[in-house]
């Protein structure tokens, strides 16, 4: 349980501290097994979008990231294959809800040619490039 990197290009960079500000890239997948390299159906996606920014090691993203991140080098890109436990639990992900003119707004990842619907106890898989540390 938990989470297991696997490097693909190695970094020569700062490691990340809990606390400090990461420049990511990165792609999701659900986990299935079937597929020869683990990758199901893609929900989520920062390429073309542009680069997440977000504090690591302190909660504000999946248990995942902040103990996959944390291990990783800036120029790293690798995959990481997160249990459930690790990413959203028990918990459905829908989307991603927001508000707008007052407004609940769902939205979905319709580029992806998936709803953005994470189920319960799902596994997920990241394919993430460690741009920057601050």
């Amino acid at each position: 349980m938990g989470v297991t990197k696997t490097t693909h290009q190695s970094g020569s960079g700062a490691i990340p501290k809990p606390g400090q500000t990461v420049t990511i890239e990165y792609t999701g997948f659900l986990k299935d097994t079937s597929q020869p390299d683990n990758k199901g159906k893609k929900f989520d996606s920062s390429v073309g979008r542009g680069d997440f920014v977000t504090r690591i090691g302190v909660g504000q993203v999946i248990k995942g990231w902040d103990e996959g991140v944390t291990q990783m080098n800036v120029g790293e890109k690798a995959t990481l294959d997160i249990t459930s436990d690790f990413a959203y639990g028990e918990r459905a992900m829908p989307g991603i809800c927001c508000y707008h003119d007052d407004q609940l707004m769902l939205i979905m990842f319709p580029h992806s040619g998936f709803t953005g619907h994470i189920p319960p106890n799902a596994d997920l898989i990241f394919d993430v490039e460690l741009k920057k540390v601050q």
